[in-house]
């Protein structure tokens, strides 16, 4: 690994210093009721909300069979109008895509590629976030935040789990929250205040060969009771070709050339 000795030597002592120190701490005092109650405030907060928009950033962490890991990096922006409409955006290394769901259609456009898809989907932001993910599998990102049973999707099966403090996230205080379940190890960390809002959140794999993780930062948060204004409308750029859904490839996180070859 090219680093330099001293930042290599460095980093691993403090990684071996903080796992020392964390397996010395006695179990925390706080009962985990009261932690699920903190998740619970949070995912009510965010199901409340008509309107909903947000920057993000987007952290997809990958194993190579060698067992390097690297991370691909995206950033983008979500308005969402509840119960139906949703307008997505994300920047890559790879890809530059923008998602509209007017409530009946979904479009989907590579803006590299001048190319765009649209796919006949009546329901609500559930619907949608369920079919992206289980029949087209391209979910969208911070969907287990921004469904109506969110508490339920992050909660199955949830076992050891932790208050871990205050933490700041791009200059948000924040409470620190840990859990895990069969398949992954689970992070959040939740505004404080009135706006309990997911500052980040993030998943770490138990299964996968090497842990990879997967994460969401959010920031320029904006919410209200109210609908948005936001316009939910798809229109194509001028020369954009349409084509079958099946044929859009490259506008995932992850490149179809780094995608594993069975």
């Amino acid at each position: 690994m090219n680093c330099s000795r001293l930042l290599c030597r460095n980093g691993l002592a403090v990684a071996a210093a903080a796992a020392a120190m964390w397996t010395a701490l006695p179990a925390h005092a706080d009962d985990t009721a009261d932690i699920k109650a903190l998740v619970k405030t949070m995912t009510d907060y965010v199901a409340s909300q008509k309107s909903i928009s947000f920057d993000m950033e987007t952290d997809l962490e990958i194993v190579t069979t060698s067992g390097q890991r690297l991370s691909l990096e995206s950033s983008g922006a979500m308005d969402v109008s509840r119960p139906d409409k949703v307008r997505a955006e994300r920047k890559g290394g790879f890809a530059d895509v923008e998602a509209v769901y007017d409530g009946k259609t979904l479009s989907l456009l590579g803006r590299n590629l001048n190319l765009y898809a649209q796919i006949p989907l009546a329901g609500d932001l559930d619907h949608l976030i369920d079919e992206l993910r289980d029949k087209y599998g391209r979910p969208l990102p911070a969907a287990d935040l921004l469904k109506s049973d969110s508490y339920e999707q992050i909660m199955s099966g949830a076992t050891d789990i932790a208050y871990l403090g205050p933490g700041v996230i791009l200059g948000q205080m924040c409470e620190h929250v840990a859990m895990r379940n069969d398949d992954v190890d689970l992070q959040l960390w939740i505004a404080q205040g009135d706006k309990p809002y997911p500052c980040r959140y993030t998943i770490t794999s138990r299964t996968i060969p090497g842990q990879p993780q997967y994460s969401v930062e959010i920031w320029n948060w904006k919410s209200s009771a109210e609908p948005g204004s936001a316009d939910f409308t798809f229109t194509p750029p001028a020369g954009a070709q349409a084509i079958e859904p099946a044929k859009l490839d490259n506008i995932d996180e992850l490149p179809s050339h780094l995608t594993p070859k069975n």
